[in-house]
């Protein structure tokens, strides 16, 4: 964390990973009641992975279509 931190800046960080983390972080307060701090982390963890890969999907799909490989 404290690499992905330093690492990437801080305005790429907000743009990419802020919404796909406020979404799983809703989904886990409201859904994920396990009882144990760590299933519940674990799976928010989970959840927010997942997100973020089909956010990234939606967003590679998108940039490919804006811009197309001449044949």
């Amino acid at each position: 964390m404290y690499t992905l931190l330093r690492q990437v800046p801080t305005r790429l960080l907000l743009l990419i990973q802020a919404p796909s983390f406020l979404i799983a972080f809703l989904i886990a307060e409201f859904f994920y009641k396990f009882k144990s701090f760590a299933l519940e982390c674990v799976a928010f963890l989970i959840t927010w992975f997942v997100i973020d890969a089909c956010i990234n999907g939606v967003r590679s799909l998108w940039m490919a279509r804006q811009n197309p490989t001449p044949s």
